[in-house]
């Protein structure tokens, strides 16, 4: 039998025992066996390094067909069935530390967000077509979109639009990395990668009518590779400038380095799926979570005597069998929730009792609690939660105490000046990821004939002392590693 809070009452004695009690027992209702769908396996899964062995497996590496508003091409897919990237993010934005750590990431490699500068004084610019320019295209929403996919796969797909005259770049946008496919590069005319796809490529969503075919330019050289295409440069192959093409938008690819010749590349984080203290710390935190749902809840015996039940019948004048055992249950449902109810508290149960011949004191109804009410459960693997979470951090670049994965005084927390030492070296070795971000709009810079009066410019938060009667401020640097405040 069980009530609406979850528990059931059942019976430990099938008949009365000999001193005329039967006993029961409060458990939490709905509890599967081993083999239930719920079990601890079920939910844990597979190892973490199953869905990372496709680089691992000679001639893994699927290509597709697809057809783009009829022209057929080829394409690489992302892992063996084209879905990694979806259960990569999926795994670290189910994980909270790995969850936080990618934010922190990619809010401290934003520094100050993406700015077009003087050239020289590395102040703001205060020419209004490059300010009408940042307005019209919400540059900094395009720099953080960047940002975050350079986190999370280390390349991000830059796209530009220019003019219907073709003479200036107007629009720039950030195509989300995990919906992009680079094409097939042997099955090219110049034998690389031309055209970048954009789509919903998951299992169930996927429809070649709603992919994108993105001409790709040059990587290593954009700007050239669209001077030549727009008939503004000669082709270096012919030394002859070539007809304009009508094509106005183009892809940039920015990619961080990483070891090995892949299509896409490998971020070094990946190295918590292989390692086993991603899987600890989601094992100890299903642990913990079971631990406490089958040991924190009331549990507690109820002793009843036989006759109690006719005694509650007979005190209200119920002689019909069938109303008896309705009432019988009813009681039962009582008990329970006198003992399992929060609004019950601090109230009190009145049963009866009487005395055996003997001059003891029977009792007709008495409550044993099974577990100490003093003990804290779910305290067990603590300190091996924290180490796992430091573990995650550390692959992550970030120090614990930055982003709070082991809070608490005894957790060896950073005075104010080391965690802003630690806040200034995080966003210093950002250097690299601006560098590579930044190359779409040198291009735009160039492009647009900018580039003699302004510069593009990352600047990054220094956090400052008491004594500077500020809390923060901006530091740039220039190509020469001067560094000028603002």
């Amino acid at each position: 039998m069980s009530n609406n809070n979850g528990y059931s009452m059942e019976s430990a004695s099938p008949t009365p025992d000999k001193d005329g009690f039967r006993r029961y027992r409060i458990v939490p209702s709905g509890v599967d066996d081993s083999s239930s769908v719920n079990s601890v396996n079920s939910e844990y899964g597979v190892d973490s390094s199953t869905i990372f062995d496709d680089e691992d497996l000679l001639g893994m590496q699927s290509v597709r067909d697809i057809i783009v508003k009829g022209k057929p091409y080829k394409y690489v897919q992302w892992g063996v069935d084209d879905q990694l990237p979806y259960r990569v993010r999926k795994e670290l934005m189910g994980n909270m530390v790995t969850a936080q750590c990618q934010q922190f990431n990619i809010v401290s490699c934003y520094g100050q967000g993406v700015r077009f500068v003087d050239r020289k004084t590395k102040s703001d610019v205060s020419d209004k077509e490059i300010l009408d320019f940042c307005l019209r295209n919400s540059l900094q929403e395009v720099f953080l979109e960047q940002t975050t996919d350079i986190k999370f796969y280390s390349f991000s797909v830059t796209v530009i639009i220019l003019s219907r005259d073709g003479e200036k770049i107007v629009t720039v946008r950030n195509k989300d990395a995990s919906y992009c496919r680079f094409e097939y590069a042997p099955s090219t005319r110049s034998g690389g990668i031309e055209h970048v796809f954009y789509g919903d490529f998951r299992i169930g969503f996927f429809d070649e009518s709603k992919i994108e075919s993105i001409p790709l330019l040059d990587y290593w050289n954009p700007l050239g590779d669209l001077l030549v295409r727009m008939g503004k440069e000669p082709d270096p192959m012919t030394g002859l400038n070539r007809k304009p093409t009508t094509d106005r938008k183009f892809a940039i690819v920015s990619r961080m380095a990483t070891p090995g010749c892949q299509y896409y590349p490998v971020p070094y984080y990946y190295s918590i799926f292989r390692d086993a203290w991603f899987d600890i710390y989601r094992l100890i935190g299903i642990g913990k979570r079971y631990m406490i749902k089958n040991t924190s809840a009331p549990r507690v015996q109820i002793e009843v005597h036989d006759d109690y039940w006719d005694n509650v019948c007979d005190n209200e004048g119920i002689t019909d069998e069938t109303e008896r055992r309705k009432r019988k249950n009813q009681e039962k449902r009582n008990i329970i929730d006198f003992v399992t109810g929060i609004e019950n508290a601090g109230k009190a149960m009145i049963s009866g009792y009487y005395v055996d011949p003997n001059g003891k004191e029977n009792r007709m109804v008495r409550i044993v609690p099974l577990n100490d009410a003093s003990k804290k459960e779910g305290g067990n693997w603590s300190d091996d939660m924290s180490e796992a979470s430091n573990a995650l951090c550390f692959e992550f670049g970030i120090h614990p105490n930055l982003v709070g994965a082991t809070p608490g005084k005894s957790q060896m927390n950073n005075s104010g000046s080391d965690k802003r030492e630690l806040f200034t070296l995080k966003q210093a070795i950002e250097k690299p990821c601006h560098d590579v971000m930044c190359k779409p709009y040198h291009v735009i810079l160039h492009y647009n004939h900018w580039h003699e009066r302004a510069t593009v410019d990352v600047p990054m938060i220094v956090l400052t002392t008491l004594d500077e009667h500020k809390d923060a401020k901006a530091v740039s640097a220039d190509s020469n590693g001067n560094k000028a405040e603002e």
